[in-house]
């Protein structure tokens, strides 16, 4: 594979070329409740019950189950997330506006992840970009994701970028 963004099997987002498209799957994801947690409490059902596929927004597209550890509670918390790809480096980003989400900072705490990926589940390290290995990183992702780039345009602090690493099944 070339040094190219990998979109096969991620949802059909040629269209979508602003963060705040309201067709953006992400955008659609809220409602007057703060929705999205049930939103993805539904997602992470769908996903294990038929063996990583899931209908909505994201029909035919490649989800993750990302699972890491609080930095302050110790619980364990599981997040849907749209992998992508670098050859063959996985990483994820986010689009959420006011802060890092709460996965980013659970794995600079604690990099030890479980990854479901299709019907099979990983062990896995993520690894939180920061300073000049950030930088590269980030510039490349800016280049050739024009959905991130658009959404990094529109928020003040670096978007965040984390490389996942599979260890192996378990």
């Amino acid at each position: 594979m070339s040094e190219t963004e990998s979109t096969a099997g991620q949802p059909d987002q040629a269209g979508i070329t602003d963060y705040n498209d309201p067709n953006a799957p992400w955008n659609q994801a809220w409602d007057q409740e703060g929705g999205i947690a049930n939103w993805n409490d539904d997602v992470i059902k769908e996903f294990r019950e038929n063996s990583g596929k899931v209908g909505g927004a994201y029909a035919g597209g490649d989800l993750i189950l990302l699972t890491t550890t609080g930095a302050k509670s110790g619980k364990r918390h599981t997040t849907p997330l749209g992998p992508l790809y670098r050859d063959d480096t996985m990483y994820v980003s986010s689009f959420i506006e006011d802060k890092y989400p709460a996965w980013w900072y659970n794995i600079k705490a604690n990099p030890q992840v479980t990854i479901e990926l299709r019907d099979k589940t990983y062990q896995a390290t993520g690894t939180v970009l920061e300073a000049e290995d950030y930088n590269e990183f980030a510039a490349w992702v800016l280049a050739n994701n024009p959905l991130l780039a658009d959404f990094q345009s529109k928020v003040d602090r670096p978007i965040p970028l984390v490389l996942l690493t599979l260890d192996g099944e378990g």
